[in-house]
């Protein structure tokens, strides 16, 4: 028997927890997570088939016959997978004895721990959290990483509500502690603030030394009730702005940069930092007392004044952008290690197109490994991830390259610049992934299709978030068929497409066969429904295994006529019923005929029958819509009651977005998400559910101060009613900013601020009033986004957020991201 019980004896070096990222299968132990809307066990089997060995799984979920199916197999049995991966980690932790930072704190986090690691890197090998892994997982994946090397630790945790803090204070274990600040974010996961600033706390239980700013009374209040009751002995580095407090800070603010003078254990500190939004003064405050508490005495002051002012602003997420020669370019040129490739490849691999894959790497700094150890598990991770085409750059990667099967290698930025033939990159996936004392952000400069300033920035995080909300909605034994018509809603279908083929979603649709054609030329491989096909288009529908529509008589008999030029091949047709929509579709009377053509065509096989409901969203067509549904049950009963005996039944679904929420009666098989999931909840009832997807952003070109009385634009429609800064901004009509947001009725946001448009919408430019904001040339602006809704937009034009999202053109550049 191969069924074991904790403690987990592994000699894995990879926690997965995520079936879709094995590289190393061999190095791997799989965690069998089951949760509300996936179960681990599931693909259990897949990645036996892959070389994975070593199993967790859990009790109430794992099939007893594992060990029968899987005998080369050794599974440990649990009660629950994150929490034994959490054990895990703790054993781990508890191996070194090196200082380790634990950083919590509503904002700031990824940023202080990034600067952290930059200021102490010349002191220290660091192991950090990769990006923002601070979740009830991504905290223990990250602490996996710390192995003998390591000198110091950086580790950041994020809690969204009470209880979770003590899961993750064994694993960090953290011998001195930054509290960033305490906001809103997550206020939902506690009682009160009061709360969430005492769960946050419990990760300093143990520490020796606790930084944070007084000026938090929430925190400093909880600090000197609680902590310091279960950690009498923890040393408080309470700093504040207050020149009264023992340790005050106080700053100076020039155009670009800020003078920082601290005062501390009778010391005199001044540095210069190149921010001056209170934000980043904050986080480089906490920095600078974790760097001078960390620093060996003695050591030059002006090593750590260079490093400050060499401080940039930390990407906060990954990009995928347009490049050159219809490449598609994935930038995270900030930092470079182990564990943030592994990231990014697995960011790459949910984008797995037909393109050619191409990696742009740099030495990596600091991993604490021996340099052949290190690029040696490089070289297998590019291997396992299905990388086409590697460039190294460095004098270590490049001294390493026979570890790596094929690749090109340069000493330096300057070197790939001068020598690579950077304009034959084609059609290709391609990441940059760099330290940044590389600068590749010459490299991404070259990579980079250029654009004109405004883009239309699609969250996929967001994006996940919302397909998941429904899927929770629809529940786990209903099937999901989004809809990508439309440039999927213009967010871009290929983009979004394979993200969704990522999550598993069961069905595409798109409104016409080129739709579906430009998918699969993207290496989408899911079933494919198209809702309006024309004899002209079946032959691209069978070369594509696109699945049509069938709505009348006339195009089904066309459409036979056509499969008979193929009697070896099986169609896959979806019925359409009309019950109500009287748009297209067959109505009742037709289903004894259709009955009849079915049965006389067995070379077509129904794939799914559906429906419209007209007003699903409308509390006052409730009972017209509950006919529909009705008409179809019956409607679709008497077509599935014809089939051949042992057949099996055809899909049915009628349920939109809106139908997913309010006609939970009527999911039958399938529903179909449209609009919701790029974040409009067509009903109101769950908006809050849902995440901004989309943000249409463009820049300010110039900015005019102009008197009362003189007119703007086309047909001196804009009047000046008092004198006025005007900006012209870099968005029309042809982009998709409406013509009808003419003459005060459209606004946009800058800087936080409503700004009218003034005079027409023009065809590639709008005016707009920023006498009230403050802005300049350059600066950016909203057009719709999280913070000026879509909705509100359509409203101010009589529109529904569809045509909105669907207007914006395609010469404006998408530009798709993960935080």
């Amino acid at each position: 028997m191969n069924f074991f019980s904790e403690p987990i004896l592994t000699g894995a070096t990879v926690l997965l927890t995520d079936s879709r990222f094995v590289s190393q299968p061999q190095q791997s132990i799989f965690f069998a997570i089951k949760g509300e809307r996936h179960d681990g066990h599931a693909f259990i089997e897949e990645l036996y088939r892959k070389g994975v060995r070593e199993f967790v799984v859990e009790k109430k979920a794992a099939p007893a016959d594992l060990p029968v199916r899987f005998p080369d197999g050794k599974f440990w049995m649990v009660e629950n997978g994150i929490k034994a991966l959490q054990n895990l980690a703790a054993a781990h932790r508890k191996k070194f004895g090196i200082p380790v930072i634990g950083i919590t704190g509503s904002n700031g986090k990824t940023i202080v721990k990034e600067w952290l690691s930059n200021l102490l890197a010349r002191d220290y090998a660091i192991i950090k959290s990769p990006r923002s892994y601070n979740s009830q997982i991504g905290v223990g994946l990250s602490v996996w990483q710390m192995n003998e090397s390591h000198t110091l630790g950086i580790f950041e945790a994020g809690i969204s509500k009470s209880g979770e803090m003590e899961n993750l204070e064994p694993i960090i274990s953290p011998t001195i502690g930054i509290f960033t600040n305490i906001g809103s974010a997550h206020d939902e996961g506690f009682r009160s603030r009061k709360q969430k600033v005492t769960e946050k706390l419990r990760l300093f239980k143990r520490s020796q030394t606790l930084i944070y700013c007084k000026d938090y009374e929430e925190i400093d209040e909880e600090i000197k009730l609680l902590l310091k009751a279960v950690n009498p002995g923890i040393q408080l580095i309470g700093w504040s702005n207050n020149q009264e407090n023992p340790i005050n800070v106080s700053y100076s603010k020039a155009s670009h940069y800020t003078t920082l003078s601290i005062n501390w254990n009778a010391e005199e500190y001044e540095f210069r930092i190149p921010f001056t939004d209170d934000a980043s003064i904050e986080n480089a405050t906490h920095c600078v007392f974790a760097r001078l508490l960390l620093t060996p005495e003695g050591q030059d002051s002006g090593v750590m004044a260079d490093a400050l002012m060499n401080l940039k602003p930390v990407a906060m997420r990954l990009e995928l952008k347009q490049g050159i020669n219809d490449c598609y370019l994935i930038d995270d040129t900030y930092n470079n290690d182990y564990a943030g490739l592994n990231m990014a490849l697995n960011f790459m691999s949910q984008h797995h197109t037909k393109r050619n894959k191409v990696l742009i790497i740099s030495d990596l700094l600091q991993s604490g490994l021996k340099e052949t150890e290190l690029y040696k598990s490089i070289a297998e991770l590019v291997k396992g991830k299905g990388i086409d085409q590697l460039v190294g750059i460095g004098e270590d990667i490049s001294r390493n390259q026979h570890f790596f099967v094929d690749g090109v290698f340069y000493p330096s930025t300057d070197a790939f610049l001068k020598q690579y033939p950077i304009n034959q990159l084609q059609d290709s996936l391609i990441l940059v992934k760099g330290a940044r004392k590389f600068a590749f952000e010459k490299i991404v400069d070259r990579l980079i299709q250029k654009v004109h300033g405004t883009v239309f920035e699609i969250n996929l995080d967001a994006l996940t978030n919302n397909l998941n909300f429904y899927r929770s909605k629809a529940g786990s034994n209903t099937r999901i068929m989004v809809m990508v018509k439309a440039y999927a809603y213009g967010s871009g279908s290929a983009e979004v497409a394979s993200l969704l083929e990522y999550h598993r979603v069961d069905y595409l649709g798109v409104a016409y066969p080129d739709e579906g054609v430009v998918l699969r030329q993207n290496g989408i491989k899911l079933p494919v429904m198209v809702l309006n096909s024309q004899p002209e288009t079946f032959s691209k529908l069978k070369e594509y295994n696109l699945e049509p529509e069938i709505y009348s008589f006339s195009i089904f008999r066309r459409f036979i006529d056509f499969a008979r030029s193929y009697p070896d091949t099986t169609f896959r047709i979806h019925i359409k019923l009309d019950t109500g929509m009287h748009r297209l579709g067959f109505e009742e009377q037709d289903i004894d005929t259709l009955i009849e053509q079915l049965k006389s065509n067995p070379s077509v096989k129904i794939a799914s029958i559906f429906s419209h409901l007209v007003g699903a969203d409308e509390a006052e067509h409730n009972d017209f819509s509950k006919s529909q549904i009705d008409r179809f049950q019956r409607m679709s009963d008497k077509i599935i009651q014809a089939l051949p005996a042992g057949e099996t039944p055809p899909l049915r679904h009628i349920c939109n977005s809106a139908g997913i929420i309010r006609f939970p009666e009527a999911r039958f098989d399938m529903v179909r998400l449209g609009i919701g999931l790029y974040g409009v909840e067509a009903t109101g009832t769950e908006q809050k559910s849902l995440q901004t997807v989309g943000t249409l952003k463009t820049i300010i070109s110039q900015i005019k101060h102009l008197k009362k009385g003189e007119t703007i634009g086309y047909s001196r429609k804009g009047v000046l009613d008092k004198d006025s800064r005007i900006a012209t901004i870099a968005i029309g009509y042809a982009d998709g900013f409406d013509r009808g947001f003419s003459k005060g009725v459209g606004y946009v946001l800058v800087n936080g601020t409503r700004c009218p448009v003034i005079g027409n919408v023009c065809m590639d430019m709008t005016m707009v009033d920023v006498t009230e904001a403050s802005c300049e040339e350059g600066d950016e602006v909203i057009i719709f986004g999280k913070d000026l809704p879509i909705h509100e937009l359509a409203a101010s034009i009589g529109t529904i957020p569809y045509e909105i999202l669907t207007g914006v053109s395609e010469r404006v550049k998408r530009v798709f991201y993960k935080e």
